[in-house]
C-alpha cells in the first residue's frame, strides 16, 4: 500500500482516527491522574573493595575478584536479607499487617516470608558507574515507609554480610577448640613420655653430658697410650736385664747407691792389694781389708738385685696399670655408647615433644584468631546516603505518559482507519481503480485541495461539496 493510499484512507476515516487518537490520550491521562502514587525513596552504601581485615591486616581478596559486586547485589535481593527487614520492622507484630495477611493469604504460610516476597517486589538494587557504591531503592505508596525499608535494607545487608564473614570464622573457631583439646593432650603425653624416660634412666639434664663423657674417654685413651709405653720400656728393660750383666744395665749404671758402693770397692780392693804386699794372708789387717772387700761386693749384689727386682716390679705394675687403664676404656665407651643410645632415644621424644608442642601452638594462634575473626563487628561496608522520604512521589509519571499516550494513540488511530477500511474497502483514488478493474486510467477528476481553514471546517462540520467548476479539475492520465 502506498503513502498516498494511506494518506486517503486516514482523510477519510479522520474522525474514526480522531476519536481513537483523543479517546488513547484522556483514558492515559485519566489514569495517570487515577493511579496511586508511588514513592521511591534511596539510600546508598560504599563498599571498600582494596581494605584489609582488622584482624590479620591481609588484603580481602574477595574484594578483588571479578563477580564480588554482582554477588553483592544477589546478597541485597536474597530472601534471607528481607527476612531480617521483616524481623527488624516487627511486620509480624503489626496488627493491620497481620489482618492484611489474613486476607491475602487466609492465614496460610508464614507471615515473614509473605512479607519479604512482598517486600523483594518493590526493591531495586543499582550499581554506580565504576565505583564501589550501591544504590538501595524501593518504591511504596508511603514516603516515610518507603524511606525506612531502603535504610532497614541497608542495615540487614551490612549484617547479613558481616555474618556471612563471621559465622565460618565461629565454626572454624569452634573447630580448633575442639582440636586444640586433643592436641594439648598429645602435648601432655609426649612430655609424660619423656619424663618418664629420664626418671627411669637418671637423666636430669642432657645438655654437655655427652661431652664429658667423650672428654674422659679420650683422656683414657691417652692415659692407655702413655700406659702402654710406660709397660713397652718396663718389658724392654726387663728383658734386657734378664738377658745381659745387670751391673752393664743403664738402670744400675744410673744408680748413685751402685756407683757409691762400686768406688767404695775399688778403694777397698786397693788398700786389700796394699795389704798382700806387706802383709800375710792371716794379717788381721789383711783380713779386715779382705773383709771389707766381700762386704763391698755383697752389698753391690744386694742393691743390683734389689735395682733388677725394682725393674721387674715397674713391669708389672705398668702392667697393671694398663690394664686397669683398657678396663676403664672398655668401661667407658659402653658408657659413652649407651648414652648416645640414651640419647638418640630422648632425641626422638624431644622431637616428638616439640612436634606437638608446634602444632598445638599453631592451632592456638589459629584459634585466638579466630575467636577475634567471629567477633568483630566491622565489615567494609558502610552506609554513604541513608534514605529519606522523598517530597515527590516516582510514578505515575503524568507527562511522560501524555507524550508517550500521543504516540500511542497515533499509531492505534491509523491502525484502526486501516483495519475499518481493509474491512470495508472503499475507492479512494486512481490507484485503488486501477488495481480493483486491472484496467489502466485514461483521467481523473481530483478534488482541489482546500485551503487550512477549509481542511478545519471539513474537519469539524460537514461542508457543501463546491461546484465542480470551482473544486474539481480534470487530469488525464
Amino acid at each position: 500500500m502506498r503513502l498516498s493510499q494511506i494518506l486517503a484512507i486516514l482523510a477519510a476515516r479522520r474522525l474514526i482516527a480522531l476519536w481513537v487518537f483523543f479517546l488513547t490520550v484522556l483514558v492515559t491521562t485519566l489514569l495517570s491522574f487515577l493511579l496511586p502514587k508511588t514513592y521511591t525513596s534511596s539510600a546508598t552504601v560504599v563498599i571498600n573493595a582494596k581494605g584489609a581485615d582488622p584482624v590479620t591486616g591481609q588484603m580481602l581478596p574477595a574484594a578483588l575478584m571479578p563477580g564480588y559486586m554482582a554477588t553483592q547485589f544477589d546478597i541485597i535481593a536474597s530472601r534471607n536479607v528481607a527476612l531480617k527487614v521483616v524481623e527488624k520492622l516487627q511486620i509480624a507484630q503489626n496488627p493491620t499487617a497481620r489482618a492484611k495477611f489474613q486476607e491475602a493469604t487466609n492465614g496460610e504460610g508464614d507471615i515473614k516470608d509473605y512479607y519479604a516476597d512482598q517486600f523483594l517486589q518493590g526493591l531495586e538494587v543499582k550499581p554506580s558507574r565504576e565505583s564501589s557504591v550501591i544504590e538501595i531503592s524501593y518504591r511504596g505508596p508511603d514516603p516515610g515507609f518507603a524511606a525506612a525499608l531502603a535504610n532497614t535494607f541497608a542495615e540487614a545487608y551490612i549484617q547479613t554480610s558481616l555474618e556471612l564473614k563471621t559465622n565460618p570464622a565461629k565454626q572454624a573457631s569452634i573447630f580448633f577448640d575442639n582440636q586444640i583439646k586433643a592436641l594439648r593432650t598429645d602435648v601432655e603425653k609426649a612430655q609424660a613420655k619423656l619424663s618418664a624416660y629420664q626418671q627411669e634412666h637418671g637423666i636430669t639434664t642432657s645438655e654437655g653430658r655427652l661431652d664429658v663423657e667423650m672428654a674422659r674417654l679420650d683422656e683414657l685413651s691417652s692415659q692407655l697410650v702413655v700406659a702402654q709405653a710406660q709397660t713397652y720400656d718396663s718389658n724392654s728393660r726387663r728383658t734386657q736385664l734378664k738377658r745381659g750383666s745387670a751391673s752393664e744395665s743403664p738402670e744400675i749404671l744410673a744408680n748413685g747407691l751402685i756407683q757409691g758402693l762400686k768406688s767404695q770397692l775399688v778403694q777397698a780392693e786397693a788398700k786389700l792389694s796394699e795389704a798382700s804386699q806387706r802383709l800375710g794372708v792371716n794379717h788381721p789387717q789383711y783380713q779386715a781389708a779382705q773383709q771389707d772387700v766381700n762386704n763391698l761386693r755383697q752389698s753391690i749384689q744386694i742393691e743390683i738385685a734389689k735395682a733388677s727386682s725394682s725393674v721387674g716390679q715397674s713391669a708389672q705394675v705398668s702392667q697393671m696399670r694398663e690394664g686397669d687403664i683398657k678396663a676403664a676404656l672398655e668401661a667407658q665407651k659402653q658408657r659413652v655408647l649407651k648414652l648416645k643410645g640414651e640419647q638418640d632415644e630422648m632425641a626422638v621424644m624431644l622431637r616428638e615433644v616439640d612436634s606437638a608442642q608446634r602444632i598445638y601452638d599453631s592451632a592456638l594462634l589459629r584459634f585466638g584468631q579466630t575467636s577475634l575473626e567471629s567477633q568483630s563487628g566491622q565489615t567494609e561496608i558502610s552506609v554513604l546516603n541513608p534514605a529519606t522520604p522523598p517530597l515527590k512521589h516516582s510514578s505515575p509519571k503524568i507527562l511522560i505518559n501524555i507524550v508517550l499516550s500521543i504516540f500511542l494513540g497515533a499509531l492505534l488511530a491509523v491502525g484502526c482507519a486501516i483495519a475499518i477500511e481493509m474491512l470495508d474497502r472503499r475507492v479512494r483514488s486512481a490507484d485503488d481503480l486501477s488495481q480493483l478493474m486491472a484496467l489502466p486510467v485514461l483521467a481523473a477528476l481530483v478534488k482541489q485541495k482546500p485551503t487550512f481553514t477549509e481542511w478545519l471546517k471539513q474537519l469539524f462540520k460537514k461542508t457543501k461539496v463546491r461546484s465542480p467548476k470551482k473544486s474539481l479539475g480534470l487530469q488525464f492520465k
